[in-house]
């Protein structure tokens, strides 16, 4: 929607960050690597606000990352999110951070993929469409030997999954699909994605990660079972 005023969050990986949306305008901040967003955010967040000139209640939502990503890193977008919300009297606008990602390497069909660690990764194939990228059936979490790509030519990968997973890499150059590794999630996209979709604002305390994952850590008996240490 033309003209909306929205700060964004991000913090699904270690890359996290924080833009302001003005009109057509976005300003964004990078939290500093090596140390909690938990730590960043907030002073990054109000950076951001004091140099813009405006009040939080002069915003028209808060957006943020909704996930997936890491357990932590989400509930901190979330968390942070809801209270300035409260605070201000806004809604929020819950955007995930594949389609962000879709939506920053801007080819018709894009498959977003993310390390989930724990041997695992994300994967959420997009095609464009008039209102951006609408995702193709819906978000997984699989074994990067085992995961399924999807079919028909002209994919193109992006996210750091493949490099952190040689043979995802691998497959992924057998069926000929590119990779653009340098796209991870970021809230100057999530800020465009949010204001493009008023309709989707929610009240604060309805908002709430997309885990994905029902776990955060395998158990010492399953590290045990593939040779780790308890």
């Amino acid at each position: 929607m033309p003209g909306m005023k929205v700060l964004a969050l991000e913090t699904s990986t270690d890359f996290g960050s924080c833009a302001l949306l003005l009109g057509d305008s976005v300003s964004e901040r990078i939290c500093p690597p090596g140390r909690p967003h938990s730590e960043t955010l907030l002073p990054l967040v109000r950076e951001l606000m004091a140099e813009s000139g405006i009040t939080f209640a002069q915003l028209d939502a808060i957006a943020f990352g909704v996930g997936p990503g890491a357990f932590t890193g989400l509930r901190v977008a979330c968390g942070v999110a809801q209270g300035l919300a409260v605070a201000a009297g806004l809604p929020v606008v819950p955007v995930c951070g594949l389609e962000a990602m879709a939506a920053a390497a801007g080819e018709f069909r894009v498959l977003s993929l993310l390390d989930a660690r724990m041997g695992e990764v994300y994967a959420a194939a997009y095609e464009r469409c008039e209102a951006g990228h609408e995702l193709q059936g819906e978000i997984r979490l699989g074994a990067p030997e085992a995961l399924e790509l999807p079919a028909g030519a002209g994919w193109v990968a992006c996210g750091n999954a493949p490099a952190a997973y040689p043979v995802l890499a691998e497959r992924l150059a057998a069926a000929g699909i590119v990779v653009r590794p340098g796209i991870l999630p970021q809230a100057a996209l999530v800020a465009r994605l949010a204001a493009r979709r008023p309709g989707a604002a929610i009240d604060p305390a309805l908002a709430a990660p997309l885990y994905v994952r029902d776990k955060v850590a395998k158990t010492i008996r399953e590290r045990l079972g593939e040779g780790g240490k308890a």
